[in-house]
Formats: C-alpha cells, sequence, structure tokens
C-alpha cells in the first residue's frame, strides 16, 4: 500500500480534537492530587520511613505501567470510540477516588503489621485499579489521535504534555489551597468530581458528534513515505526510555532530597517542585510534539540524532541544580533555582516523544507499542527511584550520586554518537567535555553544600559542620557548638548538663516528679540522645525502647561523651522504625510514659503524631495513670488538640503531659530526685557548691508558674483548664486536615520550639 493511496493527511490537529486536549488536561490534574493524598494516607499506616516510602511509589508508577499495557492492547481493537472508552475510565477513576480512602483506611488497619514484602504487595492491590485506568488512557488517546493526523511524535507529544500541565498545575493549586484548606477528603473530592466531569463531557460529546465516530483504520504496514523500520529501532527505544526515565527520576529524588533540607522540609516544598519538574516535562514534549509535525515527519531517524543530545545537556543542568541553589539562598529564596530544574526537566521530557517518533510507526500497532516504550520509561522511572532512593543513597554522598547520574547520561549519549551526524556529534562531545570539567569541578561545587543551603541560615555563613551524616533517611548535622540539625532544621544538642542548660534538658528531668513511677517508658525520636541520657539514667526508669526513623543518629551518638553511654544501657532498646507503625504493630505493649521530643510541628508529615487518632493511639499504650509527654513546638493547634483529646493536661513550657488520670508537677519530689539524680555515676548538680545549690531552686522554682497571671513572670506550667480557655479558635489537628504543614513554619521559633 502506498501513502498516495491513504487519504489526505492533515498538517495540524484538526478543531474536533481540541476538546479532547483540554478533557485530558484536566485529567491531570485529579490523577497529581490521588498520588499526593493516596501516599499521604498510606504513610500513615505504614509509615514514612524511606522503606515505605519506596514500595508505595513504585506500586503507584507499576499500575501505570500495567494500565499502559492493557490500553495498548485495547488500542487494537477496530471501531473502537476511544473518546468513550476514555470517558468510561476517568467515570471509573472519579467512583474509586470517591470511596477510596474508606478503602484504603479499613484495608490498612487489618493489615498494618505486614512486612515489608506484604506492604508492597498490599499498597500494589490498592492502587491496582485506579492506576491501571490511568495508564491506560495515553495509549489509547494516541492511538485516536494518529489515526487523524498520521504522526506518532506529534500526538504523544501533544497528549503527554497537556497531561502532564494539568499535574503541575495540580501541584501549584495542591501547595497554595487545595491540601491547606480543602484536607485529604476534601482534595479527593475534588479530584473524584473533576474525574467524573471529564469522564461524563467525553462521553457525552462523543456520543452526539458525527465527527467523533471511529477514525479510518490506520494501516497495518508503515505507510511508504515512512518505510518499514529496522529491526533495531524499537529495542533502541526501549532502552533509551528506560534509562532516560532512570535518570529523570533519580535527580526527581536528588532533587527532594535538598528542597526538602534547604526549605527545612516544609510539605508545599515538594509541590513546587513537581509542579516545576512537570511543567518542565510537558513543555519539553510540547515542543517536540511541534517539532515532529513539522521537521520529522517523513525522516523520523532524525529525532534520534536529539535525544543523546538532550540526554546529556539534561544531566548537565540537572547535576548544576544543588550547587547552584547553595549559590543562590544565601540571596534569594529557595524557589527562585525552580528554572533549572524546569529547564533540566524540559530537555529530558523532550526524550520519550521523540523516540515514540522514531521507533514507532503510524499503523495498527501503534498504541500497543506505544505501551511497551511507556512501559520501558516506567519501568526505569521506578529503578531509579529505588536505586537512588532506597540504595545510593545509604552508601554515597549527594555528590557522588549526582556524578552517577551524569555519567550515566553521558553513556546513553555515547550510545547514540556513532548513528549522529557531524553536527550532533560536535554537540555530543561538547557535552562530554562539560561532563569531563564539571566532574574535575565537583568537590569545590559541593564543598560546603549543606551548610550553605541551611534552612534560614541557623548558622554563620563561614561555618562548617563538625559531622555530616547522610543516609537514605535523611541528613544529619552537627556545628561545632554541638548544635544538632536534622534536615536542615534544628534538632536538639549534645547537653545533659542542668548547670548549661542550652536545650530546655529541664524538661527531660521534669518527667519523674510528674509520673510517680515510670518504669516502663518508650521514647518516640533519638535525635541526640540527650533525652534519652536523661530519661535511662532516672532511678525509677528499669526500660526504656527508643524507636527511632534514621539510623544515621546511631553513628553520631558515640561520637559524643555526654550520650555515648545510653547506646550501651542495659536499660535501653533502640528501634528503627517509624514511631506511629511501630505503635500499630505491637498493640499489646504498654507503657507508664510515653515520650516524644519531635520535630516542629509545620514541617511534613509532623500531624502523623499530633493527630487526633494518633493521640487515641497512644491512649491505648498507656497503662492505668500512665502519660504521654509529647514536644508541641508551641504549636497552638498541637496544645489544643492534646488538651482536648485527654481530660488532663499540664504544659510544661512547650512540651505537653497528658493523661487520663490526674497529675500535676510536684515541687518536693522534683527537688529530692534532682539533688540525687546521676548520669554514668556522675550527679547531675553539686549540691556542696553554692552555685548548683542555687540552680537547683532556681529550677524547681519553676513549679511555682502554674497559671500564673503575674506578666512579669514567665509561665512555665500551664494547666489543661488554662489551654482550652486560652486556645479558643485554633483547630484540632486530624489526620485529614494534616494541622499546619502546608501553612509552613508560622509558628515557633528555630531553637527554642524544639
Amino acid at each position: 500500500m502506498t501513502s498516495s493511496a491513504q487519504p489526505k493527511v492533515p498538517q495540524d490537529p484538526p478543531a474536533k480534537l481540541t476538546l479532547l486536549y483540554v478533557l485530558f488536561f484536566v485529567s491531570g490534574f485529579p490523577a497529581l492530587i490521588y498520588q499526593i493524598v493516596w501516599e499521604r494516607a498510606l504513610f500513615t499506616f505504614y509509615g514514612v520511613n524511606i522503606e515505605s516510602v519506596t514500595i508505595i511509589v513504585t506500586a503507584f508508577m507499576l499500575g501505570l505501567g500495567l494500565g499502559s499495557l492493557a490500553g495498548g492492547r485495547i488500542s487494537r481493537i477496530s471501531n473502537l470510540p476511544i473518546p468513550v472508552v476514555f470517558g468510561g475510565i476517568e467515570i471509573g477513576i472519579g467512583l474509586f477516588g470517591a470511596m477510596s480512602l474508606v478503602v484504603f483506611h479499613r484495608v490498612a488497619l487489618l493489615t498494618v503489621g505486614a512486612s515489608t514484602i506484604q506492604t508492597g504487595l498490599i499498597s500494589f492491590c490498592l492502587v491496582l485499579l485506579p492506576t491501571v485506568l490511568m495508564g491506560a488512557t495515553l495509549p489509547l488517546l494516541t492511538t485516536h489521535i494518529v489515526r487523524v493526523t498520521r504522526n506518532v511524535g506529534a500526538s504523544v507529544g501533544v497528549l503527554y504534555a497537556v497531561n502532564t500541565f494539568g499535574s503541575a498545575t495540580a501541584c501549584v493549586l495542591a501547595a497554595f489551597f487545595v491540601m491547606r484548606y480543602l484536607g485529604e477528603s476534601g482534595s479527593v473530592r475534588l479530584a473524584a468530581s473533576l474525574n467524573l466531569l471529564v469522564g461524563c463531557l467525553a462521553v457525552v460529546t462523543a456520543s452526539r458528534a458525527a465527527a467523533n465516530a471511529p477514525s479510518p483504520a490506520l494501516p497495518a504496514e508503515p505507510e511508504a513515505s515512512r518505510s518499514a523500520a529496522p529491526a533495531t529501532r524499537f529495542p533502541l527505544g526501549l532502552v533509551l526510555s528506560a534509562i532516560a526515565g532512570f535518570i529523570s527520576l533519580g535527580y526527581e529524588i536528588v532533587w527532594y532530597r535538598l528542597y526538602s533540607y534547604v526549605s527545612g522540609g516544609i510539605a508545599p516544598s515538594f509541590a513546587f517542585l513537581l509542579g516545576a519538574y512537570l511543567a518542565g516535562i510537558a513543555f519539553g514534549s510540547l515542543v517536540v510534539g511541534d517539532f515532529s509535525r513539522q521537521s520529522l515527519r517523513d525522516h523520523p531517524e532524525r529525532a534520534l540524532d536529539a535525544c543523546g543530545n538532550l540526554i546529556i545537556w539534561s544531566g548537565i543542568v540537572s547535576f548544576l541544580v544543588g550547587p547552584a541553589m547553595a549559590a543562590a539562598v544565601m540571596f534569594v529564596p529557595y524557589i527562585a533555582t525552580f528554572p533549572l530544574v524546569f529547564v533540566g526537566s524540559c530537555l529530558l521530557g523532550a526524550v520519550f516523544p521523540l523516540l515514540s517518533h522514531y521507533a514507532i510507526a503510524a499503523t495498527n500497532q501503534t498504541g500497543t507499542r506505544l505501551s511497551y516504550l511507556y512501559l520501558a520509561n516506567i519501568v526505569g522511572s521506578a529503578s531509579g527511584s529505588f536505586a537512588v532512593g532506597f540504595v545510593l543513597m545509604d552508601f554515597w554522598s549527594i555528590r557522588t550520586v549526582s556524578l552517577f547520574l551524569l555519567a550515566l547520561a553521558v553513556a546513553a549519549a555515547a550510545l547514540l554518537l556513532p548513528r549522529g551526524g557531524w553536527r550532533t556529534r560536535v554537540v555530543t562531545l561538547t557535552g562530554i567535555a562539560a561532563t569531563v570539567a564539571l566532574t574535575l569541578l565537583s568537590p569545590p561545587l559541593f564543598a560546603g553544600l549543606y551548610e550553605r543551603m541551611l534552612y534560614k541560615r541557623q548558622i554563620p555563613p563561614e561555618s562548617r559542620f563538625h559531622d555530616l551524616i547522610e543516609t537514605r533517611s535523611g541528613v544529619i548535622a552537627t556545628s561545632p557548638d554541638g548544635t544538632v540539625f536534622g534536615g536542615g532544621v534544628y534538632d536538639g544538642r549534645f547537653n545533659t548538663d542542668l548547670m548549661h542548660d542550652s536545650n530546655g534538658i529541664f524538661r527531660a528531668f521534669a518527667i519523674g516528679s510528674i509520673h510517680p513511677h515510670p518504669s516502663e517508658v518508650l521514647m518516640i525520636g533519638l535525635s541526640s540522645g540527650s533525652w534519652a541520657q536523661v530519661i535511662a539514667n532516672h532511678p525509677d526508669v528499669d526500660h526504656l525502647t527508643i524507636i527511632e526513623i534514621n539510623p544515621g543518629y546511631l553513628d553520631l551518638i558515640p561520637r559524643y561523651s555526654q550520650v555515648a553511654s545510653v547506646l550501651h544501657n542495659p536499660k535501653v532498646q533502640i528501634r528503627i522504625d517509624d514511631g506511629r507503625r511501630w505503635l500499630l504493630r505491637n498493640p499489646n505493649s504498654k507503657f507508664d510514659l510515653i515520650v516524644m521530643n519531635t520535630t516542629y510541628n509545620w514541617r511534613a508529615n509532623a500531624s502523623n503524631i499530633l493527630s487526633v487518632e494518633f493521640l487515641n493511639l497512644v491512649r491505648g499504650h498507656l497503662k492505668p495513670g500512665g502519660i504521654a509527654f509529647y514536644n508541641t513546638t508551641s504549636s497552638g493547634e498541637a496544645l489544643l488538640t492534646g488538651a482536648t483529646v485527654f481530660p488532663q493536661a499540664l504544659l510544661v513550657w512547650n512540651v505537653l503531659a497528658v493523661s487520663d488520670s490526674p497529675m500535676r508537677l510536684d515541687k518536693r519530689k522534683w527537688e529530692e530526685q534532682l539533688s540525687r539524680y546521676t548520669i554514668d555515676g556522675k550527679p547531675v548538680l553539686d549540691l556542696a557548691d553554692a552555685t548548683q545549690r542555687g540552680k537547683l531552686d532556681q529550677v524547681v522554682s519553676l513549679a511555682d508558674t502554674l497559671d500564673s497571671k503575674d506578666p512579669s513572670l514567665e509561665m512555665i506550667l500551664e494547666s489543661g483548664q488554662s489551654l482550652r480557655r486560652r486556645l479558643q479558635g485554633y483547630s484540632l489537628i486530624t489526620d485529614d486536615n494534616m494541622g499546619t504543614e502546608w501553612s509552613g513554619p508560622n509558628k515557633g521559633n528555630a531553637a527554642a520550639g524544639k
């Protein structure tokens, strides 16, 4: 069959496809909202440690890959009214989305004790149906539009662009409005409503308009103007698609580490990053779609010439994001560096539609072949996320990981070097020379990277960290004065000395005066180990169980003599896990005291240990008369939540003690305990020294500040009744509204709050 036998092919998509593009744009919005909310909902039960994050994200992406395969198979059905099928898929996604949180919560509660492998399988099953439906839409719609345009690159580029632009828009709106004001359930309802709207419009308009009847069938073989592709074309496209996906998601993990650190771990930072990343992918796809329509229509082999250069220069720009951010944040907000993210992802976003144009002919196999190419990209992306986030970051620094991804981009470009023309080779060789230069310059480029990016400059610009530990769970650093920074924010100090109380350690010493006999104690969060050291040496404590999410602290603590012995204290048992997940998995464990000197209320996922639901979980782990003693970091929402869930509450500076039983800070008992308190056999206070005796009197006098009305006296102690009266008008923190996470760091302060 020759091209002359085919109907005349329009150079531009007809107007009748415009509505389909608009609908596909809108469908990208709920897809991203679902991803954010579903991951968040599953983290509540399966934890926010890196294992849970990796398996949930991987399960989501594998579902998309399987959906792509399904869509490719279905697209081969002759006379299939694809717009109607697309509408039905959107309606199905919307119906599932509307009831998704209820389903997730019920299944998660029944399977919370599952192993890591079981958690992966359960997560995969939970998101399988909606992600398969989402993944099927691209190959289906591509087949429909290629029937009209006869141009694979243009069809893939435009479709991929409009859908990704929809997701990028969702990121921005999620950060500014959706997650902040609608919460999890409201966000899901909005997403489901959009799915249903898109689905109904697609079905109704396709059913009514004769123009949306099945288009002429695609040829079974490539058109004469585009001779049969060599046997190596499609396999090469699969390999390059996977490599591009690996590099893309690998750099996204690197960027997430950096932007989370520089922002102090606020939830909107990831949404902003993802928005810039997706906008770049979308713009690159859109440009390529137009390029494929005008310049590559009858010469698909030229598409390959550009792929190698796009990959290598994307790698170069992406590599420079970290150093550029560290240099810029001293003068401008970190969001000013997002243009680099946009450019890097834009270059890489152009690769997939180019590969589609190169490797896939406009035949009845278009949808099927595209589904395989898309699956390869998803498998590469999932592998990049897993390899970088789960494996490499546990062994390599951020500089080494970035160099590895840059080297992979060079390898991909070198693979294509013999196939390109001389102009292409010149650009590729220039890129290779630039990567060699960047490799040689990488030590000074990355020197002091984390110091320069430290959130709100909590150390002088010229300071260097005394310790720096990078693990897949995060970045831990200490300044020369012993201040600990976790993920870019203050996380305590190495200090157990009441005479030089630089970290509010008196709060840890106050525990024994509130609970009459804290024999069994659970501590969520280890950090510097200072609180753990004080509590482990309390004479009434028989056993201390510590849950810590980042194993890097176990490498840090032995370097500091004040706290090193806590790791070898026979009373102490340390478990590396997410605190909430551990409580769910150990329902029969009961404690006299549960202590949490954890992070700021405004950081991502902080509400998981401040919410009404979490406090009710804690209640189930308290023995009769048991007390929970946790840091609210001066959040009015957190204080009111604790004082509302529990009938008894007592605020000790910014740490709230809550219980179902009456409690008070016993001044006489506190004085008695401090008089005989020892750490590693050494008295905390030498009462023979007049200065230290005066310190004892000063500390225990804090008990006299309970509900103080004296404006000249800082109120250290406040009763639950006073808290509830003072904080009227604040909202309770729930898993659904996520507290202050999406509002940013607007309460508390950088050091005293922790």
